[in-house]
């Protein structure tokens, strides 16, 4: 399978720390949050990613290089000027090829990258599916609702009303005919894309999974107490993934763990019975 990671953005957000270090690359507790993800994308089988740069593009490709240290494979795709979003797609070679994940470069979650793929090839309708996430937003005010005949007359009061809603992740999977939508070197944001989907007939889903998301994009979350233990969660979770892996392949990590610690107490009481 293959991604595209969207990593060439300003980071205007995070200013003056970007002046100088890209995005992608801001540390998230002890490790850069797009080698996070890199990770993450490797453990669900993408074995072609491909990062779409921009700002401080020689420090990114400088970090992962071909990709060998991560056990995938990373090419990059720079832009010339801002094209962006999804502009840079209609550039990107062999996308025509098959369904395809693409993913701003600063998303921070344990979703399963993997299980957002099946979906979108399973429903066999999606133009696009939108990884999406459940979010409620508290007003900390009293709102007051108005009658629509007579401004200056109140119809409702509410103390600190809360909104519930799904909002887009950051990760998307795309089927190749989304190609035909964009014209080659033309600057395009998602929701415009999107927008031009729906107008035109297209199905776009959205896939649903409980799970945490962080946007690393915002001055407070890189906290360091905060991203640290976001960081180790992360991690925890690969692991926890890989262990079940070998558990599937009929090698149960508990149990060799188990047998090691045997075999260190048994050497350790031979050598005690050398010694007396």
């Amino acid at each position: 399978m293959r991604a595209i990671v969207l990593a060439g953005g300003l980071g205007t957000r995070l200013l003056p720390y970007t002046t100088v270090l890209p995005k992608p690359l801001m540390p998230v507790g002890d490790r850069p949050v797009l080698d996070i993800v890199i990770r993450q994308l490797r453990r669900d089988g993408f074995t072609r990613i491909t990062i779409a740069t921009g700002h401080l593009a020689e420090l990114i490709e400088a970090f992962f290089g071909d990709g060998s240290k991560h056990g995938v494979q990373i090419d990059y795709f720079r832009e010339e000027e801002p094209l962006g979003t999804v502009g840079s797609l209609s550039l990107i070679d062999g996308l025509d090829g098959g369904d395809f994940l693409v993913m701003n470069g600063d998303v921070l979650t344990d979703m399963s990258y993997a299980a957002l793929m099946r979906e979108h090839v399973d429903a066999g309708d999606a133009t696009v599916t939108i990884a999406a996430h459940a979010r409620t937003i508290q007003i900390s005010l009293g709102v007051i609702l108005l009658d629509e005949d007579d401004p200056s007359r109140l119809t409702d009061y509410v103390e600190k009303p809360t909104t519930d809603f799904d909002a887009s992740m950051g990760v998307y999977c795309f089927s190749p005919r989304v190609l035909g939508f964009l014209d080659p070197g033309v600057r395009l944001g998602f929701p415009e894309l999107i927008l031009r989907l729906i107008e035109r007939g297209e199905v776009v889903r959205a896939h649903h999974q409980q799970y945490f998301w962080l946007d690393v994009g915002r001055p407070r979350t890189t906290r360091r107490p905060r991203t640290s233990s976001v960081s180790r969660r992360c991690i925890r979770l690969d692991r926890a993934k890989s262990a079940l892996a070998l558990r599937r392949r009929g090698d149960d990590p508990g149990r060799a763990s188990q047998t090691d610690s045997n075999a260190m107490t048994s050497r350790s009481a031979r050598s005690r019975g050398r010694s007396g």
